[in-house]
């Protein structure tokens, strides 16, 4: 017999929020792959004869002011934009896990200099040494993914002390302790896999964050430059003509926000999901 809906129990939050973030997140990357293989137009190709076009069927979303496809650009910018978050999240997270968890291990004076040294790191953020970095080698690529990589390092350390900490206190922990096993065996076979859930969701964050500080260093000239595509450089050279071409700006604008939009949502979902204690209760 079937429950009537009136007493079945609601959807969690947390379910809706995953199946939003997972399925803009899912555009974005497809978006990304498929750039690989095919765009519209080529990116760079120049037609000065069709600029400023509006969306039609040889254009879906128009042109910019030097002819170029909008539609090419904002495929291949999302190829962009992956690209360099991957790189700086991956990085960051690499060094700054491996710091947390070795300030965890062995606490004392090693704890302590590690999280100094972290609190040092926060004083930089990808602005400011992405423009350290572009008078000592230039604006580039490589600039945007070491200043990004380099401004989460400090983030992974702290998130992982604190959840390796909280993990070492643990009873079968204190139970390995007991059977003589070392410090980084604890580490690799207890504290990391039980950290993993907590480092994911904290991915999906500094994901987003990377991806909004390439789009602005990319505006302000320090991230990627011509002729690789930036949905940031779109923007750039979009304000000029906000009230001749409004669009220019609006579509890399709104490629961002949904992006950025639908990693924060997958990663309240992943950690709705892997929090017992969150679920249910918003």
């Amino acid at each position: 017999m079937p429950v009537p809906a009136s007493f079945r129990p609601p959807r969690p939050p947390g379910r809706l929020a995953l199946a939003l973030g997972g399925g803009l997140v899912g555009v974005v990357v497809l978006a990304a792959l498929l750039s690989f293989a095919w765009t519209p137009y080529p990116p760079a190709a120049i037609d000065v004869a069709n600029r400023l076009q509006a969306p039609s069927a040889a254009h879906w979303l128009g042109t910019d002011s030097l002819g170029r496809d909008i539609a090419s650009l904002l495929l291949a910018g999302a190829r962009t934009a992956l690209c360099v978050g991957a790189a700086a999240v991956g990085a960051g997270a690499l060094a700054g896990v491996a710091l947390g968890l070795l300030a965890a291990a062995r606490g004392g004076w090693v704890d302590e200099a590690l999280m100094r040294a972290s609190d040092f790191g926060f004083a930089f953020p990808a602005l400011l040494t992405a423009i350290m970095l572009t008078a000592v080698q230039g604006p580039g690529l490589a600039t945007a993914v070491v200043a990004i990589g380099l401004y989460n390092v400090p983030v992974f350390a702290r998130v992982t002390r604190s959840a390796a900490r909280a993990v070492w206190a643990r009873d079968f922990v204190l139970a390995a302790r007991a059977c003589g096993h070392g410090a980084l065996s604890i580490t690799l076979r207890h504290v990391l896999p039980n950290v993993a859930a907590v480092l994911t969701v904290q991915a999906t964050i500094q994901f987003a964050t990377a991806i909004l500080a390439e789009a602005a260093l990319s505006y302000l000239g320090l991230g990627t430059q011509p002729p690789l595509p930036s949905w940031g450089r779109m923007l750039n050279e979009g304000q000029s003509m906000m009230f001749q071409a409004p669009l220019l700006a609006l579509w890399p604008g709104g490629a961002i926000a949904l992006t950025v939009l639908g990693l924060n949502l997958l990663g309240d979902g992943l950690r709705d999901r892997w929090d017992p204690r969150l679920q249910g209760s918003r």
